[in-house]
């Protein structure tokens, strides 16, 4: 098979290292800030097979990927999801660096242990207030005590966890606090991500919105923070918190964008390759890889998608404005 041996690198010089793939677009939990409640789903026969994710997945390892993230909706929702796993663990030490995955932590009690044993080190895991009645507000269908299990399970199995928070304005902006001592307490990072305009929610999301300028300025009130250069190949920016030692990052779209040194892809359920999360160009990849046998069609389809990543994004969230993309966070793997 013929496959190029040139590593992908858009027209800013950023060497492309970093894909996210969205194994399906289905989730257990319909966040407010993510998804409507009634949603629409991909159709089962336009997803992707697992044997063409891990096809996908291969060809940009191929051409220096060197960490890649399962994301979904809820990746462990997906059907025999840990057989992908497996064969993508083949890669580790062998071009990958990092096999992870982002999940809500529905899943992890029952999951957890073969996790780690497929080659899985970190995870990361959604998790946005620890009040059990916000938490099936802010969900609508999640069950808090079933994601504190799988945490637990997650932490008993030896995986580094990583909570993930989405800072919401008047929902758990008093809560970040709180979220900081029971993270560091554990051994966890924590990382305050700001809120996306992407799709139509039933809520507002000016209403939605708490810039991380705003949250670190009150946090230093209390904490020392103090900058660090650690990365983990994605957008956050970290600091580390003198009083409980624990590592904090801050992913700050909207007030402070990341696009200089984006690394990153990101891949749908249904092959579709987009080159920037706020934008919508994208580019075909099922159609080539259906074509033939051969990679060669797919790598030029790449090749050819790459020449077009953008400096940046455009998000901006106002009264007056409608979403910045229509489709889903969870359709494009959040």
């Amino acid at each position: 098979m013929n496959i190029p041996s040139a590593r992908l690198v858009d027209q800013f010089g950023r060497a492309i290292t970093y894909l996210r793939v969205s194994v399906t677009d289905r989730c257990d939990f319909r966040c407010t800030y993510c998804m409507a409640e009634d949603m629409t789903f991909v159709p089962r026969k336009e997803l992707l097979s697992l044997e063409e994710i891990d096809r996908l997945a291969s060809a940009f390892i191929a051409r220096g990927v060197r960490k890649l993230r399962l994301t979904g909706g809820e990746p462990l929702v997906r059907r025999n999801i840990l057989w992908l796993i497996e064969a993508l663990s083949r890669h580790l030490g062998d071009g990958l660096d990092e096999l992870t995955l982002t999940t809500n932590g529905s899943q992890l009690s029952r999951y957890a242990d073969a996790l780690a044993g497929l080659g899985i080190k970190r995870i990361n895991v959604s998790l946005d207030t620890l009040d059990e009645a916000k938490f099936r507000v802010l969900t609508r269908w999640g069950d808090f005590s079933q994601v504190m299990r799988g945490i637990d399970a997650a932490a008993r199995a030896g995986l580094k966890i990583k909570i993930n928070t989405v800072a919401l304005r008047d929902m758990n902006e008093d809560e970040i606090e709180d979220l900081l001592h029971w993270t560091h307490g554990r051994g966890f990072d924590l990382t305050l991500i700001e809120t996306m305009p992407l799709g139509e929610i039933e809520a507002d999301r000016t209403d939605q919105y708490l810039p991380l300028s705003l949250v670190r300025a009150r946090l230093s009130q209390h904490f020392t923070l103090d900058d660090i250069p650690d990365k983990t190949g994605g957008p956050a920016r970290y600091v580390r918190v003198a009083e409980t030692g624990g590592r904090l990052g801050f992913i700050t779209p909207m007030s402070h964008n990341f696009c200089e040194a984006c690394n990153r892809v990101r891949v749908t359920c249904t092959g579709t390759l987009y080159m920037c999360l706020g934008q919508d160009d994208a580019a075909d990849l099922r159609t080539p890889m259906r074509a033939s046998g051969s990679d060669t069609q797919l790598h030029a389809a790449i090749d050819e998608a790459i020449t077009r990543k953008p400096k940046g994004h455009d998000f901006v969230i106002d009264r007056d404005s409608a979403p910045a993309l229509s489709r889903h966070m969870s359709a494009t793997g959040g």
